[in-house]
């Protein structure tokens, strides 16, 4: 098992070239002498932003630390940290400052969070459920959640556009997503407890690449009936060919809303901070972490700190 300091060790590279590329942002930094797994190892005067191990996590920590810099501040980026538990630690210990979140998982994972809870309802639960020293410093209108999705011809053919109507599709019901799926709320155990599918009617069929390429395909040839895809992933199969699928709606909320959140440190943030963060986290959309991603993911391959930047000018340019 890697440990927290394995993973942000080796970022410790990523951290001088993933400063967002400005010039000056580092100044007087080398990797020699950097190791972000030690707190002390700061200079007191950056603000830190680490990532979790996935692009569009990377994109917002970029997007965040542009914005500081944009207004004189120092900030740097560590990408690639891991996985919730990893870079919560390295948030709690002080090694990092802020971390991009989604405010649904998180309220889960610090406590419990109320049936049917609307998007309202979920921030107020993350705010009650955090521990001390921890803060929501902005939420964003943008959301990337967990969603159901079946290709338009069945959804015609069928009749069904909301997890309600999954009865209407005939014999076994396959469901494509990662393996985790089978434990999560909102999985077979979920679609049993909110919209009464019998268990022996569904089967899970699972995909390692958490509703990839690989899960659009195989519901798109009809390897699966349904498939659990994020609603920011871009909806292209494995060849890089864009795919018609439904997102089904989910009327009783079963699944968490999923809003983005600057989460971070309350004793090393100020209000300058969290106004900056505020400002730019209010104009982000969900259509423009599709957007995002597929620059990402798709044919274009752009790297995260491009993407961040051109993003930031844009939305400012469009006066949003």
């Amino acid at each position: 098992m890697v440990s927290r300091r394995g993973f942000l060790r080796g970022a410790a590279a990523a951290i001088v070239a993933g400063s967002v590329g400005s010039a000056g942002v580092l100044s007087g930094c080398s990797v020699s002498n950097l190791d972000p797994a030690d707190p002390k190892n700061r200079d007191g005067q950056e603000i830190r932003i680490g990532s979790a191990m996935f692009p569009e996590s990377e994109i917002l920590a970029r997007i965040w630390a542009y914005a500081l810099m944009d207004a004189g501040l120092k900030a740097e980026v560590v990408p690639q940290i891991g996985a919730r538990d990893v870079y919560l630690e390295a948030l709690e210990e002080g090694s990092i400052d802020i971390v991009p979140e989604y405010a649904g998982n998180l309220a889960s994972y610090f406590g419990d969070v109320p049936a049917g809870a609307d998007s309202t309802a979920v921030q107020e639960a993350l705010r009650r459920n955090l521990p001390q020293g921890f803060g929501v410093l902005a939420v964003a209108p943008a959301e990337s959640k967990d969603a159901y999705r079946i290709t338009r011809a069945t959804s015609e053919k069928y009749g069904v556009k909301s997890l309600e109507d999954m009865a209407g599709l005939p014999g076994k019901i396959r469901i494509g997503g990662g393996p985790e799926l089978a434990k999560q709320p909102f999985g077979p155990m979920g679609l049993t407890k909110y919209y009464g599918i019998e268990k022996d009617r569904m089967q899970l069929v699972g995909y390692g690449d958490a509703g990839g390429p690989l899960t659009i395909q195989a519901v798109a040839q009809g390897a699966v009936d349904m498939a659990n895809i994020f609603t920011t992933t871009p909806l292209m199969d494995s060849s890089g060919q864009k795919v018609d699928l439904v997102t089904l709606e989910d009327p009783k909320r079963m699944i968490l809303a999923q809003n983005v959140v600057a989460l971070g440190r309350m004793d090393t943030v100020d209000d300058r901070v969290r106004k900056i963060l505020g400002e730019v986290s209010e104009n982000l959309t969900t259509a423009d972490l599709v957007r995002m991603n597929e620059r990402s993911s798709g044919e274009e391959k752009a790297g995260s700190a491009l993407i961040a930047r051109q993003w930031l000018d844009s939305s400012r340019m469009n006066g949003r």
